[in-house]
């Protein structure tokens, strides 16, 4: 039996918000229950509208998808519960101590994190990471890095 071989990191460029959905749709073909995916990208660099990707492909109305930045996080019904995290107004990592983040990390959804670098000591050990970076008006590069080996979660 063969295995799937994981591509430790992909480069793309995507030229609109269009391509920028189509391949979130095709990085969304390997996520399963309890995949974090950690965000990285300045403001309007495309983590939303990668987002709209992901919900389209797991069966939920990308019109219903926006920025969590005033609630921290928006659930998605859909193939696989969604759970879209901003944590861009987060100014203390400790905060995420009343969240019960670890109910959404590891349970039976996938967790989509804009602005990870605010988690502190809570970012998760294993994640698939996408960077954005700025190349133009609609011009983004997107650097998707996938973990090494997928290891079983411990339950917390």
């Amino acid at each position: 039996m063969l295995k799937k071989k994981l591509i430790p990191k992909v480069l793309l460029t995507s030229n609109s918000e269009e391509e920028t959905k189509v391949c979130a749709q095709s990085f969304a073909k390997q996520l399963k229950a309890g995949d974090i995916v950690l965000l990285q990208g300045d403001l309007g660099a495309g983590k939303t509208t990668f987002v709209k990707g992901l919900a389209k492909f797991f069966k939920v109305a990308p019109k219903k998808v926006n920025s969590p930045t005033f609630v921290i996080m928006n659930y998605y019904k859909g193939k696989f519960p969604l759970y879209h995290f901003d944590l861009y107004r987060l100014e203390n990592p400790k905060a995420i101590d009343t969240l019960d983040f670890d109910e959404y990390f590891y349970g039976k959804g996938i967790s989509v994190i804009e602005w990870p670098e605010r988690l502190g000591e809570y970012k998760p050990k294993q994640y698939y990471l996408v960077e954005f970076q700025h190349k133009g008006e609609n011009k983004r590069r997107i650097c998707i890095s996938c973990p090494s080996k997928h290891q079983p979660r411990s339950s917390h």
